[in-house]
């Protein structure tokens, strides 16, 4: 049970991010400000982390996972445009942070893990009728369910699977972060005639995604 200080701390933190992280960059849509400033970060985060669930950068989940910054959710949650009844199809739901706030948009959410750990965490922190949890191989996504209005990558991947692609309804938005050496981008692309022509539009640091690594000499 949170006491009345730590809860009032946490409040004080989600409108501190809200104000210094979301808003100076480019997150100003009224309805993911608004999510943002409700979801409790901490519960998606181990115990002993929970005083810098709000900081501005990625969270150690154990395992090679990680709770990417809330800009990055932010950043990603606006490029997705997402509205009520919304099917969106969430690839690496972690400990559920990113399906949460898709939760509080309005949304379908069929939210694919392949950590039972984390999955069992998604499920203590996040309370809806609105989550679908998919366990399975985060690259296989949930084609029993497809076609989704939209897809989110919640993570770094370097090749697009198409069985993923494949999921994504005609005229539906995908959005993810591509690693390219180095850097990291986030993009985003509209099916269109079957398929996925991905644009970035932010450089941002986002954890990598374990599955969606590119064969030897590939190239984006």
């Amino acid at each position: 049970m949170a006491t009345r200080y730590s809860e009032i701390s946490a409040a004080d933190m989600r409108a501190a991010m809200v104000d210094s992280q979301l808003r100076t960059n480019d997150v100003i849509d009224p309805a993911v400000v608004a999510a943002m400033g409700a979801a409790p970060r901490e519960a998606h985060v181990p115990a002993a982390l929970a005083s810098v669930a709000y900081m501005d950068r990625a969270i150690d989940l154990g395992g090679g996972r990680f709770l990417n910054p809330p800009l990055v959710a932010g950043r990603m949650l606006v490029a997705a445009a997402i509205r009520p009844g919304t099917r969106v199809l969430l690839i690496g739901s972690a400990t559920g942070y990113m399906a949460a706030l898709l939760a509080r948009l309005g949304a379908e959410v069929h939210a694919v893990e392949e950590n039972a750990d984390l999955m069992a965490a998604a499920q203590q922190a996040t309370a809806s009728d609105s989550i679908h949890w998919v366990a399975g191989p985060l690259a296989a996504g949930d084609p029993a369910d497809a076609p989704f209005d939209r897809i989110v990558i919640d993570g770094a991947i370097e090749v697009l699977p198409q069985a993923i692609a494949a999921q994504l309804a005609e005229g539906g938005r995908l959005v993810a972060a591509r690693r390219d050496g180095s850097v990291t981008r986030l993009v985003q692309g509209v099916k269109t005639g079957g398929a996925i022509a991905l644009r970035s539009f932010a450089d941002m640091d986002v954890a990598p995604l374990p599955g969606f690594a590119a064969p030897t000499g590939f190239r984006f």
